[in-house]
């Protein structure tokens, strides 16, 4: 469904960003979350099979002001909610409260081992920044293979064991299947229950380069099946270029197509590409976003990380200069524990009205005229139902 987006202006999103598909055949099997085994990669049809009847939409909102100071004061009357233009009931709503849990998926290979130093000691501030008292974590490491270094827990200690024992492995760069693996494993937690009917909050966090190279998960499929599990994607993007001019030599280690710090594909004329933030293209995130969800595509792109937080109502931070990787996790804490939580039941045009209609739809959120002046909203664009057998 592309009818809200300029099928051109796609076109041209997709050209820029060189989005070749990453495509391979999973392998089957579960994949187990037992602290420091092996993850094996989520098979693709089982991203796919995805019940199309959606009960209950959690939707993270942020709302600054014109300062980018984030505002907590709005009461629910202040919000309104459509989904694909009809306007919704809200049927939960609350203020950076209730539980979270959090899977962590940060990147180990040996092309961020001069980063390592500083990802050791980040547990502690990722335990009491980001998870707080309630929460629960678990901590996923990629390079050319998936591990669970640590299950979920609600241990502090834990989580901060887990990150100082981090040590880098290969080259490989097995992003999407991180992403993938993440994704199922929030996927078991935090459901609603007739005690406690709206499902506790999940998010996922990638500390990572924005590349992937031989993925079997492609991007779409994991923004899709997060999309519909109501899974938050918050990332902090390591510099390809500082980790490349800060890394060691290594013996067979590839060749950048290009130097370092500069840019194997243009942009359109005008823009000015910024390394270790993206390339300021002008495409449209959200509509591209929308693209590899209903077509379940990946894209070698650099923009990987900023498309998942678009994707999903998170936010992207760039390390590449002016922000440290604590200062980034730091912003993603503070951000976490000021959203407002918005949930609805979908309600559809049709005569069936239980939100089973298939296709994308666009959730938009605004404010009362009287609250809207000053600020700026941001938060998930939508979701996407497949039709039966797809």
């Amino acid at each position: 469904m592309l009818s809200s987006v300029s099928r051109s202006g796609l076109f041209i999103a997709l050209s820029c960003l060189g989005g070749s598909s990453l495509l391979a055949q999973a392998p089957e099997g579960p994949l187990p979350p037992q602290p420091g085994a092996q993850i094996q990669s989520t098979p693709p049809e089982a991203l796919a099979k995805i019940t199309a009847r959606v009960i209950l939409v959690n939707t993270p909102v942020t709302v600054r002001d014109s300062n980018g100071q984030m505002i907590h004061d709005l009461d629910e009357p202040d919000f309104r909610v459509t989904d694909n233009g009809v306007p919704q009931t809200i049927t939960h709503f609350d203020v950076g409260g209730g539980p979270i849990s959090i899977v962590v998926v940060v990147e180990t290979s040996s092309r961020v081992e001069s980063f390592l130093p500083q990802l050791r000691k980040t547990g502690i501030l990722f335990s009491e920044q980001v998870m707080g008292p309630d929460a629960e974590a678990a901590v996923i490491g990629f390079d050319e293979s998936v591990k669970t270094l640590r299950g979920f827990t609600r241990s502090h200690d834990a989580i901060d064991a887990a990150f100082a024992a981090l040590d880098n492995g290969e080259s490989g760069l097995h992003l999407f299947d991180a992403m993938a693996a993440g994704v199922e494993m929030l996927s078991s937690r935090r459901k609603p229950t007739k005690e406690t009917p709206v499902p506790g909050r999940r998010v996922l966090l990638i500390v990572s380069e924005a590349l992937d190279i031989g993925s079997e998960s492609k991007l779409g499929e994991v923004l899709r099946r997060a999309q519909l599990e109501n899974i938050t994607i918050f990332s902090v993007g390591l510099s390809t270029t500082r980790a490349e001019l800060q890394g060691k030599p290594r013996q067979n280690a590839p060749v950048p197509i290009t130097p370092p710090g500069t840019y194997g594909m243009p942009g359109p004329p005008g823009t000015v590409p910024t390394p270790g933030g993206g390339t300021n293209t002008g495409v449209d995130l959200i509509a591209l976003a929308q693209v590899l969800v209903e077509h379940t595509k990946s894209a070698a792109t650099q923009r990987s990380l900023e498309l998942s937080a678009a994707a999903t109502g998170g936010t992207y931070y760039s390390t590449f200069k002016g922000r440290s990787i604590e200062s980034a996790i730091d912003e993603i804490g503070g951000e976490l524990h000021s959203q407002y939580m918005i949930s609805y039941t979908p309600q559809s045009h049709s005569a069936d009205r239980d939100g089973a209609d298939f296709g994308y739809h666009q959730i938009s959120v605004s404010l009362t005229a009287d609250k809207t002046k000053g600020k700026k909203i941001s938060t998930r664009p939508g979701y996407y139902i497949p039709p039966p057998g797809s």
